[in-house]
């Protein structure tokens, strides 16, 4: 079995989608069995409540928003669909950006009925949808491999970060693991006493833009894909392919 992991994409109205393109055809040429995105597919940042009444906040629009991340998946799987094969099994996962409707219409109730999560339209290119379970993110597994836009680090509901975030993933999760939501990338193995092997895989990201707020952070950051090849019950083979990596391949 191969699993092919798109982390978080942040499309925005500001940034092209240049990048689903080729996240296209890498799919269509890996021929994995899976695909899963592990949300935060859209920034949202028309309903960021961090920065509104801010300067920054001029200008930014919902419907903008909305067509961008629209614009990224019919541009991501369009081509997949359009080969007329088998298609990977596909599963998105919501992320805190997702959240942002949830909490928009929590805000202002009146807005209920103008949008909402729906809007998304992510079932009309996934076969599943793993919404949030109460206030953390929802988990996924298949094949004994756990997926979550993050997982938590215990009860303060905060998400696993740090200086080596998969080695604390791996000890937390209690089987092999696989998240997005921090931008960096690291990746931690290890065999249990029983032999049993245990992976942990922070993901990255899937854009190259920084927004302001991010600044230097975001140079720690690493764009590219997971590929989970030869996924046993748990155990797999760890594959990393940079954006740029992607871009030289298949950019024009």
């Amino acid at each position: 079995m191969k699993i092919i992991v798109l982390p978080d994409q942040h499309s925005a109205p500001e940034v092209d989608n240049n990048r689903a393109d080729w996240a296209a055809q890498f799919i269509i040429d890996e021929q994995p069995d899976m695909v899963v995105n592990l949300g935060d597919a859209i920034d949202l940042a028309s309903l960021s409540s961090y920065d509104k009444g801010k300067r920054s906040f001029h200008g930014r629009s919902y419907k903008a928003d909305l067509d961008s991340h629209l614009d990224f998946q019919e541009r991501l799987w369009g081509p997949v669909k359009a080969r007329k094969k088998k298609m990977p099994y596909r599963v998105v996962l919501e992320g805190n950006h997702e959240k942002r409707l949830e909490r928009a219409l929590d805000l202002s109730p009146e807005l209920t009925g103008t949008i909402g999560f729906n809007d998304l339209d992510f079932n009309s290119y996934y076969n599943e949808v793993v919404r949030y379970d109460g206030g953390t993110p929802g988990i996924y597994e298949v094949n004994n491999i756990l997926f979550a836009h993050y997982f938590i680090t215990g009860v303060s509901g905060r998400g696993i970060s740090g200086e080596r975030p998969a080695m604390m993933l791996h000890s937390k999760a209690g089987q092999s693991a696989v998240q997005g939501h921090t931008h960096v990338l690291d990746y931690f193995s290890k065999n249990t006493l029983n032999g049993e092997t245990r992976h942990a895989v922070v993901a990255g990201c899937y854009h190259t833009h920084i927004p302001d707020w991010a600044g230097n952070i975001g140079n720690l950051w690493r764009p590219g894909l997971a590929v989970l090849d030869n996924v046993d019950n748990g155990d797999f083979d760890f594959r990393w392919v940079s954006l740029k990596t992607l871009e030289q391949e298949y950019g024009t």
